[in-house]
């Protein structure tokens, strides 16, 4: 991976009225890496790629896409970048390929290399069989491959993806994850929102962690880890979890935080020998039992709680996907 850096944002902000949607935020993306913004829904993500491929303008502050400045070159920051929107932007009633053909003459591709464009990018997403379908015709899964392959029909450097998997079956997620990674070796930069934070941790070279509009840290998943390394988990399995239990284990001593996942539980300490008697014992009063019983490392998740404030589950809220039933 180069050094040099493809976009640097500078100290950009975004009021609408007395709401501070973008708060002030300054980073830099280096060529050919993905770059992560994760956050929870309303943190600042989409109007940040929405002042950062010119679809919004900046309250104050800017950025330069590929050495273009976001508010003097608006139309060379343009040529040079792909956007998947959370919300597809490609025709209903178009089939896939012609979709690709007429996204290559948006984009100015010349008339003879459209169609070459359009098959080579259906066959490199996989949708061959599905080409004369209608858009409106395929799956969640395929729409989001197709508008991924539109947003590339004009080769550019950038790539920047809203959200990407929301909405989608776990299996799609995970293919189009794959897409994601094969883009990046193929020397693609790809600019990436996501409230999912394992999609972030497994996808990003650096993730700029956003909330309320500002940013609270960058850096590699590792790096961001390390951060709360001397943080001890202790996750026990047990065979129900009541509120009232839920209750009693939160405002233990020793306990900085807890995060419940089914019917396991996740114990953030500084000091797991001392507290875990306690919290067993606790157990035990309230009539459940004890299936497993693990100490394990911080994960990017312990890491982003213990920073951030934020309960983990407001990050797996996703929002209302728009459209009926697919």
């Amino acid at each position: 991976m180069k050094n040099d850096n493809v976009i640097g944002v500078n100290d950009l902000t975004k009021s609408y009225g007395p709401i501070l949607a973008v708060d002030h935020i300054s980073f830099d993306v280096k060529e050919g890496e993905i770059f992560g913004f994760l956050g929870p829904n309303g943190a600042g993500k989409t109007t940040t790629i929405r002042m950062m491929v010119g679809l919004t303008q900046p309250s104050s502050g800017t950025a330069l896409v590929d050495g273009h400045d976001i508010l003097k070159e608006p139309v060379e920051v343009k040529r040079t970048i792909g956007l998947v929107p959370e919300t597809s932007n490609l025709y209903s009633e178009l089939t896939a390929l012609d979709n690709l053909i007429y996204q290559a003459e948006l984009y100015g591709v010349p008339r003879k290399e459209r169609k070459n464009r359009g098959f080579h990018l259906i066959e490199e997403f996989g949708l061959k069989e599905h080409q004369d379908k209608t858009f409106q015709a395929l799956s969640r899964g395929l729409k989001r491959r197709l508008t991924i392959a539109a947003a590339l029909v004009h080769n550019p450097k950038i790539l920047f993806l809203d959200e990407p998997t929301t909405g989608l079956d776990v299996m799609s997620a995970r293919g189009l994850r794959k897409l994601i990674l094969d883009s990046k070796k193929k020397g693609l930069t790809i600019f990436l929102t996501t409230h999912y934070i394992p999609e972030a941790e497994s996808l990003c070279d650096r993730i700029a962690i956003i909330v309320k509009g500002k940013i609270r840290i960058i850096d590699t998943p590792e790096n961001i880890k390390a951060q709360v390394k001397e943080t001890e988990i202790l996750e026990i399995g047990l065979d129900r979890i009541t509120e009232d239990l839920k209750n009693k284990l939160l405002f233990m001593e020793g306990i900085e935080k807890i995060l419940i996942a089914e019917n396991r539980i996740r114990f953030q300490t500084k000091s797991i020998d001392q507290v875990t008697p306690h919290i067993i014992k606790r157990i035990e009063e309230q009539g459940a039992k004890i299936k497993s019983i693990n100490t394990l490392s911080p994960s990017l998740e312990d890491a982003f709680v213990t920073l951030t404030g934020l309960d983990s589950e407001l990050m797996k809220i996703d929002k209302p996907v728009k459209g009926g039933p697919e």
